[in-house]
């Protein structure tokens, strides 16, 4: 079987396998993996950037190699194997089921009023600082981690999938986890991350723009989705949320964006679709989660797409010998 079906079949089954199933509890590969390069830190940190990429290189080379070793093993066995090893590892690195759980669990501690059980499950979600947040401000936080992750957790892997396979897969899902970890503006990580997050800004390029293209397409508002996301995106200090966020903020029809506070510092960003959108609600992250659940799914349409596509367009073709009558 090639290998665009093998992609085409395990990725399916991959984003099935967590719509089912979601995160596990305890022993996930990502937790294992931060473990590891957690382990890398304590023995290359250093306060320049050299080190810092040595610690980038280490970490998400070695993912890679993992993926390229369990695809070489399996590249003479039935199809089955190569599409149960796609299977798991897109399993193993996507997370929207886990998101919208979250998602909706802070949701519903604010619709029943319980904004401190909020503040205590908004940390699963994000980084903000859930003491500085009042409840509309909570739903804000939500819905922009829902779109955000939305690309980071799920739409990127399936985009290096397609380019790479299973070492696509674990390499953009350690990158991304590299930048979480490192790549923040902190006195620590200020050199030490810096090329964990530049590589994070390259590697999470295209699915950003692929996952507000299909918020475009998927959500109720599209001409309000191209609006936010032409007028507003390049105001947002990532040049992978703000299209996202911003796409997001015009298919809802409201308002992301504005002050926030991280870790006790406070950073004033600017208002994404803040001439057509109204004030976050609580209802909007149920809104939210099923808009990333049909970018999701179009996404990985868009993925299998493109790789059978690029996989017929250069495949060699096949000549065949006539013989002469005589």
């Amino acid at each position: 079987m090639r290998a665009d079906r093998v992609f085409a079949y395990g990725a399916t089954a991959g984003l099935i396998g967590d719509r089912i199933l979601g995160d596990p509890r305890r022993g996930h590969p990502v937790a294992a993996f931060g473990r590891a390069a957690a382990a890398v830190e304590r023995s290359l940190w250093g306060d320049d950037r050299a080190r810092g990429l040595l610690h980038t290189l280490v970490c998400a080379g070695g993912a890679a190699a993992v993926g390229a070793l369990g695809a070489r093993a399996v590249r003479s066995r039935p199809a089955a194997a190569r599409i149960a090893l796609t299977a798991a590892a897109t399993w193993a690195v996507v997370g929207g089921t886990s998101l919208g759980r979250e998602a909706r669990a802070i949701g519903g501690a604010l619709a029943a009023g319980d904004i401190e059980v909020a503040r205590e499950r908004l940390p699963h979600l994000c980084g903000r600082d859930p003491q500085a947040l009042d409840g509309q401000q909570m739903a804000r936080a939500v819905v922009e981690s829902v779109a955000e992750n939305t690309s980071d957790a799920v739409v990127g892997a399936l985009v290096w999938g397609a380019v790479a396979g299973v070492p696509g897969l674990l390499a953009f899902r350690a990158v991304n986890t590299l930048d979480a970890m490192v790549g923040h503006k902190s006195p620590r990580y200020l050199r030490y991350g810096w090329a964990s997050a530049r590589l994070d800004d390259l590697a999470g390029w295209p699915g950003a723009r692929l996952t507000a293209v299909a918020a475009v397409l998927a959500g109720p508002d599209r001409r309000g989705a191209v609006r936010a996301w032409r007028a507003d995106a390049a105001a947002h200090p990532s040049p992978n949320a703000g299209p996202v966020e911003a796409s997001f903020a015009g298919a809802l029809g409201v308002r992301l964006g504005g002050t926030l506070a991280y870790g006790g510092r406070v950073e004033h960003r600017a208002v994404l679709n803040g001439g057509a959108g109204r004030p976050v609600e609580v209802a909007d992250i149920e809104r939210a989660v099923r808009l990333s659940r049909q970018v999701t799914w179009l996404a990985l349409g868009a993925c299998v797409a493109a790789r059978l596509l690029v996989s017929r367009t250069t495949r060699t073709p096949r000549t065949t010998r006539r013989g002469r009558r005589g």
